[in-house]
């Protein structure tokens, strides 16, 4: 049965080759036509310079319109970012996570450029980071009261987490932690020895609803880490 069996084995093998001989003939058959269809497109736009030059030209109009469209786009998005303003009845409608959000555009507004809602699980204190004009690393975390000022009171406990995690795993020059409602009364001299800054909801109103960045609202900054326009 064994004997048998072995050249019909032979057989399927050498179809299955020469299939797969065909099928390479085939790609190579339409690669060749497909280089030989290009090369005399090639050669009749040779010939025919006129047509070369006017497609050359249309080529760069459409990348210089797509580069101008895409530059008047950025330029205008960053002017409707500086007239960013939230009053805080819009911000006590936001959920916490838009709240970080709007935190993190707030910065954006001020200038820092690389400013990231980063806040989530696992963000060891860490809602919001930016990098200001002077070149000082912030670290911000958010509480979010649904109730604004007759909510519940940030207490220490979030700034120990926030102490013992902004400087230490963060890098961070400029520790801050904001709320849109009150803080308990422990909060202002714990935070006074540890060179925390708080930012309340009478501090958070001025920021959000003027144009002035947070770091001329706030007091005892650490010095720029480097030159700027703005120092």
């Amino acid at each position: 049965m064994s004997a048998r069996r072995a050249p019909r084995r032979r057989t399927r093998r050498r179809r299955s080759k020469k299939q797969q001989e065909q099928q390479l003939l085939l790609l190579l058959g339409a690669a060749a036509s497909l280089f030989a269809l290009a090369l005399a497109v090639v050669q009749w736009l040779l010939t025919h310079r006129v047509v070369l030059i006017v497609l050359s030209t249309l080529a760069v109009l459409a990348v210089y319109t797509w580069w101008t469209t895409r530059t008047e786009r950025a330029k205008w998005e960053r002017v409707a970012a500086q007239r960013l303003r939230y009053l805080l009845p819009q911000l006590d409608a936001l959920h916490h996570r838009q709240f970080e959000h709007a935190i993190r555009d707030l910065m954006l507004r001020d200038g820092c450029s690389d400013a990231l809602q980063v806040g989530g699980a696992g963000d060891n204190g860490a809602d919001v980071k930016a990098t200001d004009p002077f070149g000082r690393r912030w670290v911000i975390q958010c509480k979010h009261r649904r109730g604004g000022p007759v909510g519940s009171p940030v207490g220490t406990p979030d700034l120990h987490v926030l102490n013992g995690t902004a400087r230490q795993l963060h890098g961070a020059d400029v520790v801050v932690l904001v709320t849109n409602g009150r803080f308990s009364a422990p909060c202002a001299p714990l935070a006074e020895s540890q060179k925390l800054h708080l930012v309340d909801r009478h501090v958070l109103s001025e920021w959000a609803g003027g144009s002035r960045p947070l770091w001329e609202l706030l007091q005892r900054l650490p010095p720029p880490r480097k030159p700027s326009a703005l120092s």
